[in-house]
């Protein structure tokens, strides 16, 4: 395998059936790569499957309807992709509840968090924190035994973790990317590597409104922006790259991928503000 090549490598990716993850998909099986898809809506996950067999052929693809939030579903996910596709050598975690959940119109007319619904709150933070969490967990044992793999995980822009009015959504992104830097640093000397890959600000997919300013639907990131980074982080080119992230429309295809990540890359989480907690003896 050359340096920046992803042929023959083995992906699991979550929220494979629209939007980020089927153009995810697509751009590793192009690549060569094979990827089991998964998807909880069985009718999304049918069609999208069909299109990614074209691509890739019926051997590279493997599609599994599954909760990424329950520890057998994961466990049977992995146990799935090693049996049938011959490996495993990244985790792509996708899946996720979006910001509408929080209620129509909540980019126009947003809600208080204290008027959140509590089982909203739940189903969100469990497909966008425990999701990844239960996935990783399924994972990363494997990943480590073989010495060299991926964990990556899509969260969101920074400010929208923090902003008001989308319910659950940014808050249960915060804990999958604070568990993702925990891990990277857990991972660190391992062979395993754990990056978080977003879009960068709106993306054209169903979790943004069509009103208002994201009516025009031309200029909002397109999904397509994810495969460049994503290809780049999954090869042995990225060997050394952990507890990074990466702003997807920042990437310059232009530029070499080593200098594209430097210009859309970032520590990941907050760990660029520096460690500033008050420790006994310092």
């Amino acid at each position: 395998m050359s340096d920046g090549s992803v042929r023959d490598r083995v992906a699991i990716m979550t929220g494979a059936g629209r939007g980020l993850g089927r153009a995810m998909t697509l751009g590793l099986l192009k690549a060569g790569a094979r990827v089991c898809m998964v998807e909880v809506d069985q009718d999304v996950l049918d069609d999208a499957a069909k299109e990614a067999q074209k691509i890739g052929g019926e051997r590279a693809v493997i599609a599994i309807r599954a909760d990424v939030a329950k520890r057998d579903d994961a466990r049977m996910i992995v146990d799935r992709t090693r049996k049938e596709l011959g490996g495993l050598h990244i985790l792509m975690n996708n899946a996720a509840i979006g910001p509408q959940a929080a209620g129509p119109g909540y980019m126009t007319n947003p809600g208080k968090l204290w008027n959140l619904d509590p089982e909203t709150w739940r189903r969100t933070v469990e497909a966008n924190t425990t999701g990844p969490f239960t996935m990783m967990q399924a994972v990363a044992p494997h990943l480590v035994q073989q010495k060299w793999g991926r964990i990556l995980t899509v969260t969101t822009s920074l400010d929208t973790m923090t902003r008001g009015g989308i319910g659950a959504y940014g808050p249960a992104k915060a804990g999958a990317e604070a568990m993702m830097a925990v891990i990277s640093e857990e991972l660190e000397g391992s062979g395993v590597t754990a990056n978080v890959l977003v879009p960068g600000g709106p993306a054209n997919t169903r979790m943004i409104p069509n009103e208002g300013v994201y009516a025009k639907r031309s200029e909002l990131i397109q999904p397509d922006v994810m495969v460049p980074p994503l290809l780049w982080l999954c090869s042995t080119a990225a060997d050394k790259v952990n507890a990074r992230r990466f702003r997807a429309a920042a990437w310059d295809t232009k530029l070499a991928p080593e200098k594209a990540a430097e210009i859309a890359g970032a520590p990941i989480a907050w760990l660029g503000l520096g460690r500033q907690s008050i420790h006994p003896g310092r």
